[in-house]
This record gives C-alpha cells, structure tokens and sequence, in this order.
C-alpha cells in the first residue's frame, strides 16, 4: 500500500523557485563531477520505507498551500560528521504541480494517505492558470 510524505519548503516563495533551486543544485553537482540527483536531508528516518516507495511522492508546502510533489526513488540513512543519525529523502527532479491544498504549518515531515493527497494539476484541469491568479484564488479561498 502507497503512502506519501509531506513538508514544509521553507525559504521558497513559488515552484518556480523550487524548480531553480533544484536545477541549480543538481548543476553544482555535475560541475563537481559527482552523482547529479536530487535529495532532501532529514534528521527522522521514515519507518514506512517500503510504503513510501511503492510509488510514494514528497508533496511540497510552499506559502501555505500544498502545490507540488515529487516521486521518491530512495530513502538512505547515514550518520553525519556530528555522528547524528539521519536520512536522504532521494527524489526525482521533477516537480509535479498538484492542485493547491491549505496546510497549516508544521515541523519536520509527515505522513500523507492517498485519499488526503492532491491531484495532480493536469488531472484536475487547472494546468493553464498563471501562478498569481491561483495564489490570488488560494488567498480567497476558492482553489
């Protein structure tokens, strides 16, 4: 059975913000000459490993508003220098944009069930409004 993950993104102010970052992240990687791909570092490690990638995403809260996921592909535990323990969220590097969804703020990460997840934006007809008229809806409350 898929389950989902879900964050804050904090320090972002839209997806296109994330996808850049992502972009220019995965750039320095190349230039360095290591492995290009995209995680998030945690300091949990989910215990639902196998659920999460049986087709399991990361959905991104951005202002609020959940509006993007992206696909897991690994979760990898490590120690870091300061010997603490803690995981690599491995992600595809593409954004799926979702339907907007209030989220109030929160810490760390937590687990989504499928039915509580967002639709995909194609899939729910909203792939062509400009990003200021839906944050402009999602203010009002109407997205």
């Amino acid at each position: 059975m898929t389950i989902h993950l879900i964050k804050l993104c904090v320090g972002v102010e839209s997806i296109d913000d994330l996808r850049t970052w992502i972009n220019w992240k995965l750039t320095q990687l190349r230039q360095a000459g290591l492995v290009a791909e995209q995680y998030h570092t945690t300091r949990m490690v989910p215990k639902r490993k196998d659920e999460l990638l049986d087709g399991g995403s990361l959905y991104w809260v951005i202002k609020g508003q959940i509006q993007a996921r992206q696909r897991l592909l690994d979760i990898r535990p490590f120690k870091g220098e300061d010997g603490i323990g803690r995981c690599h969220l491995v992600l595809e590097p593409t954004l799926v944009e979702t339907q907007w969804s209030p989220k109030r703020a929160f810490q760390g990460w937590r687990y989504l069930k499928p039915e509580d997840a967002p639709q995909d934006q194609a899939l729910a007809g909203q792939d062509d409004l400009p990003h200021e008229l839906r944050r402009e809806l999602a203010d009002l409350g109407l997205l």
